[in-house]
């Protein structure tokens, strides 16, 4: 079931989505080479719990994983495009890194990720975060009263595929407020014009997930968590939570 938010509980999902911004950057300035992925982890529940709010994905435990999810960030590095498990795994220089992070504060949740090389940046993996958060920008601009599923979608998959990249198979983003999994889900890629109408108070989490060799396929390590690409080339991700409002997309999770 699709649930409307008020102009006051849109309100305060900026407030968790500020939080979650508050932990992404200080996750940014504290990537280093040599710095292990587990710090990261630790630094940004830190930031969480110091502002009173609790790390949303900390064991989050879906019915299709058979294993809790035990971080407060999804730290996924190179060809793994989301779901990485924080672990004593050290940044190396050049590393592609993507950062999710999601906060509760007062019932109401934030959702946001970001990309980033650490150290020195190849021209190709600039491109491939650009053209990333380009998609994601794209798809924030397509969320407007009376549009559809379908824009939004369609926005983003136009950015995606006309820079040659592939995006992420089966996964794309979601409606978000109470809990952090909301209908509806929101594709990365589709027809403009068709899914459901955008109405005022509907929040959704939009998040592009492309794939530098162009392929969508992907693999699953061991942990049931880990999602890699397919063909073994490097992966990007950006998330916003976005709300629809009278005036056009609210991003609550931009600072």
């Amino acid at each position: 079931m699709v649930v409307l938010k008020s102009t006051a509980e849109i309100d305060a999902m900026r407030e968790a989505g500020q939080i979650v911004a508050s932990a992404l950057e200080a996750v940014r300035r504290a990537a280093r080479v040599g710095t292990t992925l587990r710090s990261l982890d630790a630094l940004a529940e830190e930031v969480i719990r110091a502002r009173g709010a609790e790390p949303l994905f900390k064991n989050y435990h879906p019915r299709w994983s058979a294993t809790p999810f035990p971080g407060t960030i999804c730290a996924s590095i190179n060809d793994v495009v989301v779901h990485g498990i924080p672990d004593d795994t050290q940044l190396a220089d050049g590393d592609l890194l993507s950062v999710d992070c999601g906060a509760r504060l007062g019932g109401w949740c934030g959702d946001a990720a970001i990309s980033f090389v650490v150290g020195d940046a190849s021209p190709g993996d600039d491109a491939l975060i650009v053209t990333t958060e380009d998609a994601l920008a794209a798809g924030i601009a397509a969320g407007r009263p009376g549009a559809t599923l379908g824009d939004v979608a369609n926005a983003i998959g136009r950015v995606a595929r006309s820079a040659g990249y592939g995006l992420l198979a089966d996964h794309g983003g979601h409606g978000i407020g109470r809990e952090m999994h909301e209908a509806p889900g929101v594709p990365n890629e589709g027809p403009a014009g068709k899914g459901m109408r955008l109405e005022v108070g509907l929040v959704l989490a939009l998040e592009p997930m492309l794939i530098a060799g162009g392929e969508d396929d992907y693999v699953v390590d061991d942990d049931g968590w880990t999602v890699r690409t397919g063909d073994g080339t490097r992966a990007a991700r950006a998330e916003h939570t976005v709300a629809v409002t009278a005036s056009g997309p609210r991003v609550l999770t931009a600072q």
